[in-house]
Formats: C-alpha cells, sequence, structure tokens
C-alpha cells in the first residue's frame, strides 16, 4: 500500500469512528477529535466538566464503537490500589490444598474509564502511574504487563472540590491531553433533549477493530516532522520555563513551573494525528498552534499572582503562540 493509501484508509477510519460517536455524542466536536487524538497517538485523556455533560457516556460509546474490552472504574475517597490493580487471594487446588492467584483488577482492559479520579486519595491515585506510563502493573511482586491499546480516559469534576484531592503534578503529566468540557449551545441542548425524552436510542456499531487500530497508531509515529517545525515545537515549551533565557515575559509573571519534556513530545504526536486527519503526512506550524493548549495546559503550574488576577493556563498558552515566532532566525535575532 502506499502513502497516499494509507493517509485515505486512515482518514476513512478516522471519520467512520468520529461519525459512529456522533450518533450518541451531540457537539462537542472538540473532545471527540481530543480524545481520538489521544487515543491514536497511544496517550491518556484527562476531562475536565460539571456532572451530566456526557463525559462517561463518550467513553462507553467509544468502547461500543471500537469493540474493544471496557472497564469502569468509580473512584471514591475509601477505593484502595489492590481495588484497580487486582490482588492475589487464596484458591483450592484440585488435590485439596491451597495456592495463591493472582485475580486481576479493572485495569486490565483496552479502554479503562477513571470515573471521578480527584476523589481518590493520592495513595489509589498513585496506583495509576505504572499502568499509564508502562504499561504494565506490579502487584504480588510480579510484573504484568497490560495489552495494546491502553487507554485511560479519566473524569474529574472542576467545582465541586469538597472531598477531592488534587491530581499530582507527576500524574497531570502522564495524560497526553486535558479537554475542558463546556456546556452545550441552544441547539445541542435542544437535540440532546430530544434524543434523551423521546425513546430513541442510537445503534453504535463496532467500525474500528483491534488489529486497524494499533496499525493507525503505528503509522502516526511514521509521520515525519521538518526540523524547523520541531524547533518551533522545542521553542513553544521552552517559552513556558520561568527565570529563564528562553521565557516570555507572562511565564515569568505567573508560572512557577513549565512544560516537561512530555509537553514537547505531546505537541508533535497531536500534530501528526492532525496532519494525518487533514491529509497529509508532514507537520505544519499550524498543527502545533491548534493543539498547543490541550497538550500544554496541564502541565503549567501557575504561581499565586496568576490564581489572584484569574490569569488561566489558557491564557498564558494564548500569549506565548503569539509571541514565540514561527521563524528560528527571528527568534534567534531577538
Amino acid at each position: 500500500m502506499s502513502t497516499e493509501e494509507e493517509i485515505e484508509s486512515f482518514r476513512q477510519s478516522y471519520t467512520a469512528l468520529r461519525d459512529e460517536v456522533g450518533k450518541v455524542i451531540v457537539g462537542h466536536e472538540s473532545i471527540v477529535d481530543g480524545t481520538l487524538t489521544a487515543l491514536l497517538a497511544q496517550g491518556h485523556v484527562l476531562l475536565e466538566g460539571v456532572p451530566g455533560l456526557g463525559k462517561t457516556l463518550l467513553v462507553r460509546t467509544l468502547s461500543q464503537a471500537l469493540d474493544l474490552n471496557f472497564n469502569r472504574i468509580q473512584f471514591t475517597p475509601d477505593l484502595m490500589p489492590a481495588d484497580i490493580l487486582g490482588t492475589n487471594i487464596v484458591m483450592e487446588t484440585p488435590d485439596g490444598g491451597r495456592s495463591f492467584q493472582f485475580q486481576k483488577g479493572p485495569v486490565f482492559a483496552h479502554l479503562l474509564l477513571a470515573d471521578e479520579i480527584n476523589r481518590a486519595t493520592p495513595k489509589t491515585q498513585s496506583a495509576m502511574l505504572e499502568a499509564m506510563q508502562e504499561h504494565s502493573v506490579t502487584a504480588g511482586g510480579e510484573i504484568r504487563h497490560l495489552e495494546d491499546p491502553f487507554f485511560v480516559l479519566a473524569t474529574q469534576n472542576p467545582i465541586d472540590q469538597e472531598g477531592t484531592y488534587p491530581l499530582p503534578e507527576a500524574q497531570l503529566d502522564r495524560f497526553f491531553l486535558k479537554l475542558l468540557v463546556t456546556y452545550p449551545s441552544s441547539e445541542e441542548l435542544t437535540e440532546v433533549l430530544t434524543r434523551t425524552t423521546e425513546g430513541k436510542t442510537a445503534d453504535v456499531q463496532p467500525v474500528l477493530h483491534r488489529e486497524k487500530l494499533l496499525e493507525m497508531q503505528r503509522l502516526v509515529r511514521q509521520v515525519p516532522v521538518a526540523s524547523h517545525v520541531k524547533d518551533y515545537a522545542v521553542r513553544l515549551v521552552l517559552a513556558t520555563h520561568p527565570n529563564t533565557e528562553t521565557a516570555v515575559p507572562i511565564s515569568n509573571q505567573f508560572l512557577r513551573f513549565g512544560s516537561s519534556p512530555r509537553g514537547g513530545q505531546t505537541l508533535l504526536l497531536a500534530g501528526k494525528v492532525r496532519a494525518l486527519t487533514h491529509g497529509r503526512f508532514n507537520v505544519s506550524f499550524e498543527d502545533i498552534q491548534v493543539v498547543a493548549h490541550e497538550t500544554l495546559r496541564h502541565r503549567l503550574i501557575l504561581n499565586f499572582e496568576a490564581e489572584a488576577d484569574g490569569i488561566t493556563a489558557d491564557h498564558i498558552i494564548d500569549q506565548i503562540l503569539s509571541e514565540v515566532p514561527k521563524d528560528a532566525a527571528v527568534a534567534a535575532a531577538t
């Protein structure tokens, strides 16, 4: 198959998956696109939004359209790491003896919904770190590998802070994207009410199987990035580092810490997915700019002044995009 045929096959599969999810999810095009981008780039997604906006429904619909194993964990303050990873239990053998047998936890799935992840204690939240980064679980002194693809989609409520535990920065950094789920428009809300109050149910069919998804993930990694585009992504990340010679003024004023190297990785990988969905086998400056907010917003740690002045990470990213030139020669001159 030629490169052009591979790109067209990628686009058709992506569109089919997006349309199938759209049978159930009304609006939220950017959220659906972001979720699919992370899935194809082998990353994880953190969805932030108030209750009732369809975050859980999105994951369930996606699992039906992908025909993959799906598990859901409802995070609560009394949830323990073993409830996620699994544990050794005593089993009777046929000869009347007893032996330990590992009982797999819900993390052993292709798609994992971590619902209201910030309601669990930091100890339990940290149980997800190895699984998200290494695609493996250490339990009972043994390392057990998770089957690819492995995709975590976590949700959190930004307004109900009682009984919640903020996610550690190390865990936030392991999310490929952070997507902000907003309220629907008037037309979208009308359509939601029509679909959910008149007894109509959408028939979601599997349109993408595991082998095809793994093939699409491999193609993403093969998309080339020109040196000048890669340099632009590097300069965007470096501009977030306060009190360095590469920082822009707004970073020095409002940030305690900037993006980690994972921010640069996600900029390029998300840009590659966007390029393929637009029929290109190369990443452009525009691809990097479009994905900058969702890849970097959760990797910027604001200082007290920013919080007091109501400055958000998105505001800082806007300013960085406007101040960092695409041309490396211009950047060097300034």
